[in-house]
């Protein structure tokens, strides 16, 4: 005990240990109903060869598993990064050591950063409520996404309509924005963004560019003659059910939420569950596995959903899916290493002064590559890339401060206009120094 300046009498505060830090903040976690993620910690491994990846598939292939990958093992030039919870470090930090594998601490302490990201959602929300307003810069929960969704249809009615293409596992709605100016089944281009749920910069982005094509149509010349030409289908949501419980549990939850009797893992990853090289490379036959293709092709009824809507329509000429944690341009196939047919007219925006510093290629670095892409394409036939923009000075992966949503969105948008529909750039000159896609990868 020791006097105060005022006279009284205040307790000496001694420090806290970690142990003890680490179990308040699990209390914390338990009462709120959400995982914590205290003390999980991002590592970045680069294996000199073949042999030292086959030991970091080793790890990937563990059940149950220990680590997360967030870019997994493909070849000895590309970075591995992975996710380990606080109560494996030390295992996995021996096995690295123990087999001469380098590694250097990217994140931490997650659970810092998804605090950070809270606290700004939280005043973002406040902000809103005592004006009224939507706002772009920063993320929102499904309900939210879905309450613009109704209202920016109503004031923008003379060029966008809301369609609900099916029910996900747990019976919500799949909602696409159908942006046209009349006509049936003209030709068509597909964006959809969040088939991997824990990507809130992809939903983010999208919303923005639903956004820029109201607001640009009728001002905007090419804008318009696409408009005009063309229709636009958004999928904002590719995967609700998974989306809604990064909300209200798991922030770093990948797959959708089906559940299988006699399985004890939850969900699939539907960017691994479409037909085309189903159960190939980059995807895994366990069902606890963050890259699990399920027990079939398009099993999944937010699968399923896309498949049907595309096929029936027959007309959709271009697809875009929007994820992040890289700056990749990445078309078909993703089961493959045979070069498809028009290549070459795919790999052209990467060096255009339209898309800026890109890295194309194709979804599969080598036949051992754990790092595919999905393979969307083959089942519906027209071409699929993936835009993901980069951006200087971030020094972690995952996109989890708010400043970076539109900065972001400027640059996927622009990014899009370039390599799939428009023949220059739509977005403003890059002005801001974050990254929150750093080195290019090939899955999150």
């Amino acid at each position: 005990m020791q006097s105060s300046p005022g006279g009284g009498v205040i307790r000496r505060l001694y420090p806290v240990g970690r142990r003890t830090l680490l179990v308040c903040s699990f209390i914390l976690a338990a009462a709120l109903g959400q995982m914590n993620f205290t003390g999980d910690q991002v590592l970045r491994i680069l294996a000199k060869n073949e042999k030292q990846l086959s030991l970091l598939r080793d790890l990937e292939g563990l059940k149950p598993q220990k680590v997360d990958f967030w870019r997994g093992p493909a070849r000895p030039s590309l970075p591995v990064d992975m996710r380990v919870p606080f109560s494996e470090l030390k295992d996995i930090k021996a096995y690295l050591e123990s087999h001469g594998l380098a590694y250097n601490i990217m994140i931490k302490d997650i659970q810092v950063l998804l605090d950070e990201e809270r606290e700004a959602m939280a005043k973002s929300r406040r902000l809103e409520r005592s004006t009224s307003s939507f706002s772009y810069s920063s993320y929102h929960t499904l309900e939210e996404i879905y309450t613009w969704i109704d209202t920016f249809v109503t004031e923008h009615s003379d060029v966008v309509s809301k369609l609900q293409i099916g029910h996900s596992f747990e019976n919500r709605s799949i909602l696409v924005l159908k942006f046209s100016t009349g006509g049936s089944r003209r030709p068509a281009i597909w964006i959809d963004s969040g088939i991997h749920s824990r990507e809130w910069i992809t939903h983010a982005t999208s919303v923005w560019i639903a956004k820029k094509i109201v607001s640009e149509y009728s001002k905007d010349r090419i804008v318009t003659d696409v408009l005009n030409a063309m229709d636009i289908f958004l999928e904002i949501v590719s995967n609700p059910d998974g989306f809604a419980y990064t909300h209200s549990m798991n922030r770093l939850w990948r797959k959708n939420k089906s559940t299988r009797p006699g399985i004890f893992c939850i969900g699939v990853d539907l960017n691994r569950n479409w037909k085309s090289g189903f159960g190939g490379n980059g995807s895994n036959n366990n069902p606890c596995s963050e890259t699990y293709h399920g027990p079939s092709p398009q099993s999944e009824p937010e699968v399923a959903a896309v498949v049907d809507f595309i096929m029936s329509h027959g007309n959709v000429k271009a697809l875009i899916s929007i994820h992040s944690y890289s700056q990749m341009l990445m078309y078909p196939y993703g089961h493959s290493l045979e070069p498809v047919s028009n290549q070459e007219e795919l790999m052209w925006p990467a060096g255009s002064q339209l898309t800026g510093p890109m890295t194309v290629a194709s979804s599969t670095p080598s036949a051992s590559s754990s790092g595919t892409r999905g393979a969307t394409a083959s089942c519906c036939q027209p071409r699929r890339s993936s835009p993901r923009p980069r951006r200087h000075g971030w020094p972690f992966g995952p996109s989890w401060s708010t400043h970076c949503i539109i900065p972001t969105d400027r640059t996927a948008e622009g990014r899009a206009r370039g390599v799939v529909f428009f023949s220059e750039a739509w977005a403003p000159p890059e002005t801001q120094v974050m990254d929150p896609f750093p080195i290019p990868a090939l899955t999150p």
